[in-house]
C-alpha cells in the first residue's frame, strides 16, 4: 500500500526525530547508509517533505534537516501525501481506476476494511508516537 519512497521517507523521519533538533541538524551524508538509500535519492525526499513543511531544513554551514516540536507533531500520512500523493494510498489495490465502495473489484471486499484502518492508522499515528517510548523503533535502523 505504500510506495518504497514513502517507506523511505517515514525512515528518513524517524531517524531525524531520534538524532536532530533545533540546535543539532543532521546532513544526508550523515544518516543514508541507516535509511539503506542512495544519498541522492533520500536528499530528494527529504527536500520534498521540507518544501511542504513536514520537516524543517536549514542552508549554510550549520545547516542540515532536523524536527522541531511542530514537525514532531505531523501524522505518518502528512508524510505519504507528500510522496506520494493521498489518492495512491486509497487507490485500489488493483490498480482499477473504477474500484470503489459502489463498484468493488474483486479484492476490494477482501482487502476495503483492513485498508481502512490502515488509513486510520496512518491518520492518526504522529512521529511523537512513534519516538515517544523508543519502543522498537531500533529495528529500523539496524547496526
Amino acid at each position: 500500500m505504500l510506495s518504497n519512497s514513502s517507506k523511505y521517507a517515514i525512515k528518513g523521519v524517524l531517524y531525524l526525530a531520534l538524532n536532530s533538533g533545533e540546535d543539532q541538524k543532521i546532513l544526508v551524508r550523515d544518516m543514508y547508509e541507516s535509511i539503506h538509500v542512495s544519498e541522492t535519492y533520500l536528499a530528494k525526499l527529504l527536500q520534498e517533505l521540507s518544501r511542504h513543511g513536514v520537516i524543517s531544513s536549514t542552508r549554510g554551514p550549520k545547516g542540515g534537516f532536523y524536527l522541531n516540536e511542530e514537525d514532531r507533531k505531523r501524522t505518518l500520512m502528512d508524510i505519504v501525501k507528500v510522496i506520494d500523493g493521498e489518492k495512491r494510498v486509497k487507490s485500489c489495490v488493483m490498480g482499477l481506476k473504477d474500484c470503489d465502495m459502489d463498484h468493488p473489484c474483486v479484492l476490494h471486499k477482501l482487502v476495503g476494511a483492513n485498508k481502512a484502518k490502515f488509513i486510520k492508522v496512518l491518520e492518526r499515528t504522529t512521529i511523537l508516537d512513534l519516538i515517544d517510548g523508543k519502543q522498537d523503533i531500533e529495528e529500523f535502523f539496524p547496526i
